[in-house]
C-alpha cells in the first residue's frame, strides 16, 4: 500500500489504496474532485455537480449541525460528543453522530458498536443504529476497517472526499442534530467539515482546565473566528473529580480556565464537567454514561448543557 490502508467494505470502491491509485480512495476521493477542480480547471464534472447536489440534499434534511471540536487532545471531546448526542437522542430528538477522526475512530467503542459494520446499498451507506428504540444514527470509520490493528494513511485530499461521502451518501433522513466528532487540532478534518457543512455549521469548543490546554483550545476558537463558523460555547471537561467515595467534587487539574477562555474569546460557556472515574468505565464498557448514571454530578451538568441545546431548537427559540 503507497498511501492509504485497504479499508474492508470502504464505501469509495473495493481497492481502496490500490496500487492504480496511489492517493487512496478512488472516484469522489481524488484530490481533483475534492478541490471542486475538474481536473483540468475547466469548472465541476457532471459526476462533480452529482455529489455537490446529493450533499446539499442530505443537509436539507439537518436542523441543527454540531462540530464538536478542540485543540487538545485528550480532553474528552469524544466522549463528550457521544454524550451530548445519546444525551439529544434520549430527549426524542432525532440525530445522527459523525466520527471523522479518521486516524483514531472511538466512537463506536463508547457506544459499544466496535463490532458493527457499515451496510451498504449501491451509493448508500446505511448508518448504524445506537439502540432500538433511540433515534440515534451513527457513522464512523471504523465501521468499515476489518479490524483494531488497522491504519489509516491518508493524505488531507483524500480525508475530504471520505468526510464529504459521509455527509452526503449516508442515509441520514430527517434530523434534529447532527453531532460531529472531529479530531483535536486545527487540521484536515475540521477544516473538510466545517468547509463542506457551510453556513449550517456550528462548533462547540471542549477543554479542560490547566493553560496548556486553553492555550491549544485559544487557537481552535480563531479558527472559527477565522472561517466566521459560530459558536455555540465552551465546556470545560474533568473540572476537577468526583470522589469514588463520598461523591464530592475535588480540584485535579483546577478549575475555571475554560470559563475565563470564554469569556476572554466572548462566546458563551456551557458548563464544567468535572471527571469522574465512572465516565472512564462507562467509555470502556461502551455504556453511555449520560444513560447508566443520570444521577452523578457530571452526568447532571452534561443533561444541563442537552437541555439548553434542546431549547435553543425549540420553535421560536
Amino acid at each position: 500500500m503507497s498511501d492509504s490502508s485497504s479499508c474492508q467494505g470502504c464505501p469509495s470502491a473495493a481497492g481502496c489504496g490500490s496500487a492504480g491509485n496511489p492517493e487512496g480512495c478512488p472516484s469522489s476521493s481524488s484530490p481533483a474532485a475534492s478541490s471542486g477542480c475538474g481536473g483540468g480547471c475547466g469548472g465541476p464534472t457532471p459526476e462533480q455537480q452529482a455529489e455537490e447536489a446529493r450533499l446539499h440534499a442530505t443537509l436539507s434534511h439537518i436542523r441543527n449541525t454540531i462540530v464538536v471540536m478542540s485543540g487538545k487532545g485528550g480532553v474528552g471531546k469524544s466522549s463528550t460528543a457521544a454524550n451530548i448526542a445519546a444525551g439529544l437522542a434520549l430527549a426524542g430528538k432525532r440525530v445522527g453522530l459523525l466520527d471523522v477522526d479518521v486516524h483514531g475512530p472511538s466512537i463506536p467503542r463508547l457506544l459499544k458498536l466496535d463490532a458493527a459494520q457499515a451496510e451498504t446499498d449501491g451509493d448508500v451507506i446505511h448508518p448504524v443504529q445506537w439502540r432500538e428504540g433511540v433515534s440515534l444514527s451513527v457513522m464512523s470509520l471504523g465501521f468499515f476497517l476489518p479490524d483494531g490493528r488497522q491504519a489509516v494513511i491518508w493524505r488531507g485530499p483524500v480525508k475530504m472526499g471520505f468526510i464529504k461521502q459521509l455527509l452526503s451518501d449516508v442515509a441520514w433522513g430527517e434530523l434534529d442534530f447532527l453531532v460531529v466528532d472531529c479530531p483535536p487540532g486545527t487540521g484536515d478534518e475540521p477544516l473538510s467539515v466545517l468547509q463542506l457543512l457551510g453556513d449550517a455549521a456550528r462548533a462547540l469548543i471542549v477543554t479542560t482546565p490547566q493553560a496548556v490546554a486553553v492555550d491549544d483550545v485559544r487557537r481552535s476558537l480563531g479558527f472559527c473566528e477565522d472561517l466566521n463558523v459560530p459558536v455555540l460555547g465552551v465546556i470545560e471537561n474533568m473540572s476537577g473529580i468526583v470522589c469514588s467515595k463520598c461523591g464530592n467534587v475535588e480540584s485535579l487539574f483546577g478549575q475555571g480556565g475554560g470559563e475565563r477562555l470564554a469569556k476572554e474569546m466572548n462566546v458563551p460557556f456551557l458548563g464544567a464537567v468535572p471527571l469522574d472515574p465512572e465516565i472512564v468505565r462507562a467509555g470502556d464498557e461502551g455504556n453511555i454514561y449520560i444513560a447508566s448514571h443520570p444521577d452523578r454530578p457530571a452526568a447532571t451538568v452534561l443533561r444541563t448543557i442537552v437541555d439548553a441545546l434542546v431549547e435553543a431548537d425549540a420553535p421560536g427559540a
